[in-house]
């Protein structure tokens, strides 16, 4: 008997990553690199390579995007993966890359979600301040 699609290694959707590192370290791009990896093989992408921007003064169209932009026009490519979206560059600039990756039909990936909204704290309980130099004692039944 044949096993289980799931048990045999299966090619998921390919993807690219794009990673904008200016003046960062040599371990940081590995752990974001890392990141990356482990995010597609978790959600079963196939990550065939990374584009890494490092040029701060670079629009839209840098070097390592025009690459990306490349690769996603072949065949079978889903998508684009980054950490966030500030890995695309400065809010305009990420905004126009988000439209061109979605131009070409391409799916933008993050592994990090941006922030939709400023959560409120909740003021329904009664709010407790330490002072400095103030000490809590707590008897055994608090």
């Amino acid at each position: 008997m044949e096993p289980l699609t799931e048990h045999r290694p299966v090619s998921g959707p390919v993807v690219y990553g794009f990673l904008r590192l200016v003046r960062v370290s040599q371990a940081r791009q590995d752990a974001l690199v890392a990141s990356l990896t482990e995010y597609c093989r978790s959600h079963e992408l196939q990550l065939s390579g990374v584009f890494t921007d490092r040029d701060a003064s670079a629009g839209p169209a840098s070097a390592a995007f025009t690459g990306l932009l490349d690769v996603l026009a072949l065949p079978d490519v889903y998508g684009v993966i980054a950490p966030a979206m500030s890995h695309l560059g400065p809010k305009a600039i990420a905004a126009e890359r988000g439209r061109r990756i979605e131009a070409v039909g391409s799916r933008l990936l993050l592994v990090r979600k941006p922030r939709t909204a400023h959560h409120s704290i909740s003021r329904s309980g009664p709010v407790r301040r330490r002072h400095p130099g103030t000490t809590r004692v707590l008897d055994a039944e608090s």
